[in-house]
């Protein structure tokens, strides 16, 4: 194989993320490889040309793609892009495979050797991979800076002399990576803030960062865990009564963030119109899963909306919404991934298909779709990543 790394504008609308940093692309030019970064790749992620150019990347093209023996992306390319790349190139990117069997067939039938960070394993090899968790964690601090902006009150408890402004509340729905984030930023910016998690060890991650847990804690939530550490489908009686106090919360709050997100499947419904009618004159959502459908009833994709009274944010990619900093931890995913398909010695590319990250992120090789989650689309399983 050889070694040309092309770096591609993105093409998809609001997408504002870029696949290579300055520090990538010096990493990459260290393991041997030869940069083309497509023109204005980065300006949206305040990275000009220029100093691309700078470190040794050349600026080129769309044609160049022609020529890459590995094209990096943010989003997956599409059609029109596949045909301009060669058949045996190696394509990492976000790949959104879940209802995009037709999209996957067409990378197979290009000869593409495809890989979905999305897919990375969640061991401890892969952590500094993990683009789930990189771009979530952005996601969740993005959501309660939008909140704040759309919030027409103070958000912490300010003394003063004319009198005191009480604390913003908060409520965190969800306490994976994003929501984690949400709570922790939330607090720095003084709310009072609480969340819920079905998994038990969360209540102890949400204490730990200074946040109230809401929860029915009795028996059926205590073993409501997998030795995974992913949540058990709780029963109806539970499902009940915990939607009960969660409604009963809700009314209570000035800011509501939801973060149930997981690939490949409908957002679950959290928040009902009959919650958001009973939240306070001038209240705020924020719909980390509107890509998916929303958690939100009555979200509107793209925008903010006005449901019940109260405003419900429902912006995709809210790590796009800070590109800068999401492409810095993206790239950085890439390029530690891309380093384990490197022969150290040689300098050249050479893919070890029994490598355990190779397997659980190929998507298509040699002509085929070849992940077992896609390789028959009526039946498909879905990864549990979670935002």
């Amino acid at each position: 194989m050889g070694n040309l790394v092309f770096v591609a504008k993105e093409t998809v609308a609001d997408e504002t993320r870029v696949a290579a940093s300055i520090e990538t692309v010096k990493k990459m030019r260290g393991l041997g490889f030869d940069i083309v970064v497509e023109a204005g790749a980065g300006a949206l992620s305040r990275i000009p040309d220029g100093e691309y150019e700078a470190i040794g990347a050349r600026i080129g093209s769309v044609h160049d793609a022609a020529q890459a023996d590995v094209i990096l992306k943010v989003r997956r390319p599409t059609g029109g892009e596949i045909a301009g790349y060669k058949s045996g190139a190696i394509v990492i990117a976000i790949m959104d495979p879940y209802g995009n069997e037709a999209a996957l067939a067409d990378m197979a039938r290009a000869g593409l050797t495809s890989f979905a960070m999305e897919l990375m394993p969640r061991i401890t090899r892969a952590q500094s991979m993990d683009v789930l968790s990189s771009q979530a964690n952005l996601a969740g601090y993005q959501a309660v800076i939008e909140a704040a902006a759309v919030y027409d009150r103070a958000l912490p408890m300010m003394m003063t002399a004319a009198g005191t402004v009480p604390a913003a509340k908060v409520f965190v729905m969800g306490a994976g990576v994003a929501g984690l984030q949400a709570i922790a930023t939330a607090r720095r910016l003084g709310a009072q803030v609480s969340a819920t998690d079905v998994r038990p060890a969360a209540k102890e991650q949400v204490a730990s960062l200074g946040a109230k847990f809401v929860a029915v804690e009795d028996e059926e939530f205590k073993a409501a865990e997998t030795a995974g550490g992913y949540a058990k489908e709780m029963s109806k009686d539970y499902q009940a009564k915990q939607a009960a106090l969660v409604a009963e919360h809700i009314s209570k709050q000035d800011i509501v963030i939801t973060t149930a997100l997981i690939p490949g499947r409908p957002a679950p419904r959290l928040v009902s119109r009959e919650m958001l009618k009973a939240m306070r004159p001038g209240a705020v959502a924020v719909d980390l899963a509107v890509e998916r459908g929303g958690n939100i009833e009555g979200v509107g994709f793209g925008t903010v909306s006005d449901v019940e009274g109260v405003k419900v944010i429902g912006y995709p990619n809210l790590a796009g919404r800070i590109p800068a900093s999401a492409s810095a931890l993206y790239a950085k995913n890439l390029v530690t991934f891309l380093e384990t398909m490197v022969d150290k010695n040689s300098k050249s590319l050479g893919l070890n298909r029994a490598d355990e990250l190779i397997k659980a992120t190929m998507l298509t090789d040699a002509g085929e779709v070849v992940h077992p989650n896609f390789v028959d689309p009526d039946q498909p399983t879905v990864n549990k990543g979670d935002l």
